[in-house]
Formats: C-alpha cells, structure tokens, sequence
C-alpha cells in the first residue's frame, strides 16, 4: 500500500516531537506522520501533538517513532493498516528515554499523565 498520503522518502522532522521541543514539553512516546515526516507526541503525552497534526494537515497515516515498532495508524479509519518502508532512521534514538527527553520529563509525570485522563 502506498497511498497518495505516503511518501516513503520523506525524512523524520527532527529525533523527538518537534512541537514539544519547540516549546520546553516532554512526551510518552513518538508517532512520525507517513506524507511529510512530522514527529509528534502520542495521545499518552499531554499535548497529543501527532493527533493535532492530523487535525490540521489531513495526513491520516502515521507510523510509531519508538525502537522496535514498525505498526502504522490511519487516523480516518481508526484502524490498524500496513505502509512501506519508510526513509531512515525510522526510529527515536535507542539512547533517548520513554518518556523523553532526558532532562526535560519532570518527577511527577506519571501524575501529571493520570490527573489528565481523569479530567483535572
């Protein structure tokens, strides 16, 4: 499958979600956009800026960013589909943690993380 919202030589945006390093933020983990390579955050994280790119691009496909993940999203669909391989590197450095990145993630994340699904 390679639809007209793909291009698989497209080169990832940037090693972590451009938008969070853009502003100071932190992320749970990577989704990297199949038509133009945007790096965005996860639903988990705060800012969902994968989700929010879509919202505002159209691009429904994306692949997970994260080391030894290779499964593709469409956001249309709200299915899992399978894409073609995409330009390298296809993966957040192995060296950067979950969450990351280092330096930026605070001590209460994962409270931060829980007071957001609860609505707070």
């Amino acid at each position: 499958m390679t639809p007209a919202q793909i291009d698989p030589t497209a080169p990832p945006s940037s090693a972590g979600c451009i938008d969070c390093d853009a502003h100071g933020g932190w992320w749970v983990h990577l989704r990297r956009c199949a038509a133009c390579g945007h790096v965005g955050c996860c639903d988990d994280s705060l800012s969902r800026h994968a989700t929010a790119h879509w919202h505002s691009t159209g691009h429904r496909y994306i692949q997970s960013f994260e080391p030894g993940e290779d499964w593709w999203w469409d956001y249309q669909e709200e299915a899992m589909v399978d894409g073609p391989d995409l330009a390298a590197p296809t993966s957040r450095p192995e060296s950067q943690p979950s969450p990351g990145p280092e330096g930026r993630v605070p001590p209460d994340w994962r409270r931060q993380l829980a007071a957001r699904a609860a609505g707070r």
